[in-house]
């Protein structure tokens, strides 16, 4: 085990202790997401605080960057839960959503490129997609295509 994987460990644990105590997420789930999707997916990680994406691949020779979104999926989780906000005036290739269970174990990744999410969020009728650009989970896994499950590996 290497040595980030031995902190996010002890963070998962601490998470899921505050979790317990106050019922308030303590807000690792997009570091333990990028860190599983670059681990599973052999991306590579951006610098911290990267206008846009998260992380990186080459595909057909070309670097593809890719924006991460990290949710935790309870057994009692809203329906209409939404992924973080989405900007379309900053660099990005793909969304990739990863989806963790309460354990902040990952359980599916689901990746959309740019052109499928722009007409999501620009799509009339939502306040969220359109003003915040969120997109609500459901429609995410609409328009993306699993990438990686735990079921499969």
């Amino acid at each position: 085990m290497s040595e980030i994987e031995e902190i996010l460990s002890e963070a998962k644990s601490l998470a899921k202790k505050y979790k317990k105590l106050t019922g308030k997420p303590l807000g690792i789930t997009g570091e333990i997401a990028e860190f599983v999707a670059a681990q599973c997916l052999g991306l590579e990680l951006a610098e911290a605080r990267q206008s846009g994406y998260d992380a990186t691949r080459l595909e057909n020779g070309k670097e593809v960057k890719v924006q991460i979104k990290g949710r935790c999926i309870r057994k009692n989780t809203n329906p209409g839960q939404r992924l973080g906000k989405i900007r379309l005036d900053t660099e990005w290739d793909t969304v990739l959503l990863v989806l963790l269970d309460e354990d902040f174990e990952p359980v599916s990744m689901i990746e959309a490129a740019r052109p499928e999410v722009e007409e999501a969020l620009l799509a009339p009728g939502s306040k969220s997609r359109n003003e915040r650009g969120a997109l609500g989970i459901a429609k995410f896994k609409s328009i993306g295509t699993e990438v990686w499950s735990h079921e499969r590996t």
